[in-house]
């Protein structure tokens, strides 16, 4: 029997529409009534108070002895999200805050400073009835959590410095080159370049604390970056221009410094020890800037030990 080329032709695509077909089948096309993805957090009541430079965003763990918690930059108050279990199983209510321009909070009409964001704190104690709390700062927030001690004690019970940072004249500078380099000076990419940039340097970091980034996580560091309503430069501009050595040897509550040995500033919380020997200090072991997500338990297990003594 004689066979037309036409006919082997559509006989082999047809053959390639079945295999694509298959293959579709198998690796994406739509199964009805998907499931819905498990939540793992605590629901957390999130809520807005007034504050001097406008609206404060703030969740709330709603039962417990109250932790203020206040999250590096340039990053929000979902920094928190996976020690926010650990922390009301310990007895803790935390109350984590987006500073001034970032997450959800409304932004300053001038360029802020770590003092500026400390007189956003007690307006979230008040709309919550808060009279006395104890308050975490995680880096940058560690600069805010001191300045909080300093402008309104009442306020303050314990107080934990997760990262504090004393700085000598000539790190300092080096700092603000680079917040001028890297972040006053940056520019938005027309194909989005950006974005990928920022994602491999935060999975960098990752890396560099002993973990294999999730990029899942990773996504969400990077749009925590962009998403808030000021610039993102402010956060590590207020940082590197407060002058921590000075407000350190002031402190006057029960103070907690907490590290990591792979943290960035590991070598500045060892000084900053130094300069307070009376402080509790407690450091793990390994880790890196987000020692948060790496090692949440551990964390907040040290956390709790020194609140609840």
């Amino acid at each position: 029997m004689t066979v037309s080329r036409r006919i082997l032709v559509g006989g082999a695509v047809a053959a390639a529409a079945a295999s694509a077909a298959a293959a579709g089948q198998a690796r994406g096309s739509y199964q009805p009534n998907p499931p819905p993805m498990p939540i793992s957090l605590p629901r957390m009541t999130r809520g807005y108070a007034h504050g001097p430079y406008g609206q404060i965003h703030y969740q709330d763990g709603g039962r417990g002895r109250p932790l203020v918690l206040i999250h590096q930059a340039p990053m929000s108050s979902r920094q928190f999200e996976s020690v926010f279990a650990p922390f009301i199983a310990s007895g803790c209510r935390p109350i984590a805050i987006d500073c001034p321009g970032f997450g959800q909070s409304d932004v300053t009409s001038f360029v802020p400073t770590i003092e500026d964001w400390a007189a956003a704190i007690p307006p979230v104690l008040d709309q919550l009835g808060i009279q006395i709390a104890d308050i975490l700062g995680h880096h940058t927030g560690s600069l805010v959590a001191t300045e909080v001690e300093q402008q309104f004690p009442e306020r303050v019970r314990k107080l934990v410095l997760a990262g504090p940072l004393p700085l000598t004249d000539e790190e300092r500078a080096n700092f603000l080159d680079g917040v001028q380099l890297r972040e006053i000076d940056f520019e938005y990419q027309a194909d989005g370049s950006h974005l990928t940039n920022a994602f491999a340097s935060r999975s960098r970091m990752y890396r560099e604390g002993g973990s294999l980034p999730d990029p899942q996580l990773m996504t969400r560091y990077t749009v925590e970056r962009f998403v808030g309503y000021g610039p993102f430069w402010y956060g590590h501009h207020a940082a590197f221009i407060y002058d921590h050595n000075a407000t350190i040897v002031k402190i006057r509550k029960p103070t907690l410094i907490i590290t990591n040995t792979g943290d960035q500033i590991y070598e500045h919380a060892r000084w900053a020890h130094r300069m307070r020997p009376d402080f509790d200090y407690v450091e793990l072991e390994g880790g890196g800037v987000d020692i948060v997500d790496q090692q949440p338990r551990a964390w907040v297990r040290a956390i709790a030990d020194f609140l609840n003594a």
